[in-house]
């Protein structure tokens, strides 16, 4: 049986912090301490455990992070007064709104009022924008680390054919649209499949990179793919079991079914998730470089 190459996630991240460390440096002589706002809001245990990694990571960089805990009773425009006073303080050079928010309130309104210039997560409408139009300022982090991964191990896009399963706007759509952009390292042919595709496999099958961002615990497995198939399994899925935390997380991909048949996989965990918070850290520092426009 032919074997897979992990592409690890925490690899990858590690060489990011070691490359942002310079870059921290000059900001710190400049005086400037890149900053992270953090709202979230309610109850949820994954928003919390993915608040907690996020802040650990810059307290472990030395940078500054304040997360802003609000109850899931606040009001659509307590949130966005809250926001509005984030935008204008100095001290923050990103504000990441954790999702999901309490259906009551408006999402795309929420993020719509984060300053385009300090929305480090590349959601706002505008940053989106300007990423299709091939001229990014953030890239959303989840896609930014999926290419930073496939750049770190050569793998590149050129001519392939990549198949995006899933196409929301935090991975799907953006990742599609990096792929295909008219730049090193991407100018693929690339394929979103979703809910609404007849016979994913049919297309999966033809893919030279596959990307799964479903949110179908192993959704993805052998027969989904062609032999020498580079997968990139972006799902962080809770699966109930018995054993003391009474779950496991598993990826979008059967891991186990696709070793042997794909020349490349990322881990769950220990894969794309890494690479989010890396993309994180780095999209801040970037924001605190555009602060000082000589540096």
């Amino acid at each position: 049986m032919p074997q897979t190459k992990i592409l690890s996630g925490k690899e990858v991240s590690q060489s990011v912090y070691h490359s942002l460390k310079p870059r921290i440096k000059r900001l710190k002589e400049r005086g400037i301490i890149p900053g992270l706002a953090v709202v979230l809001v309610g109850e949820d245990p994954a928003s919390k455990i993915y608040v907690r990694s996020k802040t650990r990571r810059f307290r472990d960089m030395e940078l500054y992070s304040e997360t802003f805990t609000y109850p899931a009773s606040i009001t659509e425009s307590e949130l966005i007064d809250k926001i509005q006073d984030l935008n204008r303080n100095e001290l923050f050079h990103g504000i990441l709104v954790q999702l999901p928010l309490p259906k009551i309130i408006d999402t795309d309104k929420v993020i719509g009022t984060v300053d385009p210039d300090k929305d480090v997560d590349g959601f706002h409408p505008e940053n989106l924008g300007r990423l299709t139009a091939g001229k990014p300022r953030f890239i959303p982090c989840t896609p930014k680390g999926i290419m930073r991964i496939l750049e770190y191990y050569q793998i590149d896009l050129n001519g392939k054919h990549v198949v995006v399963i899933g196409r929301s706007n935090i991975v799907g759509r953006p990742i599609s649209i990096l792929t295909s952009l008219k730049r090193k390292n991407s100018n693929a042919t690339t394929t979103i499949c979703h809910s609404g595709t007849r016979d994913i496999p049919y297309y999966t099958r033809q893919a030279d990179v596959v990307i799964a961002a479903i949110g179908v615990p192993n959704f993805v497995d052998d027969s989904y793919l062609k032999p020498g198939a580079i997968v990139i399994d972006v799902g962080i899925n809770r699966v109930a079991d018995q054993s003391e935390k009474g779950y496991h997380l598993t990826g979008d991909v059967d891991q186990e079914k696709v070793t042997g048949i794909a020349a490349a996989l990322t881990p769950v965990p220990g894969g794309v998730g890494p690479m989010t918070i890396a993309m994180l850290v780095e999209n801040t520092v970037e924001s605190a470089e555009y602060s000082v426009s000589d540096i």
